[in-house]
């Protein structure tokens, strides 16, 4: 008996944190699908996280686009199918990736506002790296499926934006960070917002339902699940 083609995931990666939790979800999440023990076969390749923030810090994205896609030749050379990205900032620089990528790729931002419609919310609040709520990422993909979006004023945004790349991308989880970005989607909720996506990857760390005022839009477990999905699916002929 032939088994079924398991396409194999590659993961370009930029932060740890991010990374491995993705990584993680992946392959404990994959036995759901495949056996006992079993997940697609991963690749995944990093450039140094301050690389890409020297490139965020300047705005050049098509140094981001060069880092990405330096990461993607090394990963098709492993015999990947498709890429994934776990990390939501540095997708400013997925419209210079794409037309260049050897690999096709799945959007994270795609994939939350996939299941934002699936969820029935219609108002959703961002959150992330200053770099990623200033940034057309979330809006865009949301008003392509009809949802609306509210962004954390600019202190706010500065304050998270401190604790992501200082805290969370260093596996630093401070009590005090937490409450403040519990009381960012207070305030979020308070704006009308029915659910909050969890647009840096590092977030679904340390907020999730049981914490959050709002719903959350997990976005790596939400990547990784997605690319689960793909992995599995039958080839098209």
């Amino acid at each position: 008996m032939n088994r079924p083609y398991i396409k194999h995931i590659g993961i370009v990666g930029c932060s740890a944190e991010g990374a491995a939790l993705c990584y993680k979800t992946i392959c404990q999440e994959g036995a759901a699908l495949l056996g006992e023990h079993a997940h697609p076969q991963i690749s995944m390749h990093t450039h140094s996280l301050a690389d890409y923030v020297e490139c965020l810090e300047r705005g050049d994205l098509d140094g981001v686009a060069e880092l990405m896609l330096s990461s993607a030749r090394k990963i098709q050379a492993s015999g990947a199918d498709f890429l994934i990205c776990p990390d939501n900032t540095i997708h400013q620089a997925m419209d210079h990736v794409i037309p260049l990528s050897p690999l096709p790729w799945l959007h994270i931002a795609e994939v939350v506002a996939a299941e934002a419609v699936r969820k029935g919310y219609r108002r959703i609040g961002l959150i992330g790296t200053r770099w990623l709520v200033d940034s057309d990422v979330y809006p865009s993909r949301l008003l392509a499926v009809g949802l609306d979006h509210v962004r954390p004023k600019p202190g706010e945004r500065e304050r998270l934006g401190e604790i992501i790349m200082s805290e969370l991308v260093n596996g630093v989880f401070d009590p005090s960070s937490i409450a403040y970005f519990k009381k960012v989607i207070e305030r979020l909720k308070a704006k009308g917002c029915d659910a909050v996506a969890l647009a840096c990857t590092e977030i679904p760390l340390i907020i999730n339902d049981n914490n959050s005022a709002l719903p959350t839009l997990d976005s790596t477990r939400l990547l990784a699940r997605a690319a689960l999905r793909r992995a599995v699916a039958p080839s098209s002929p």
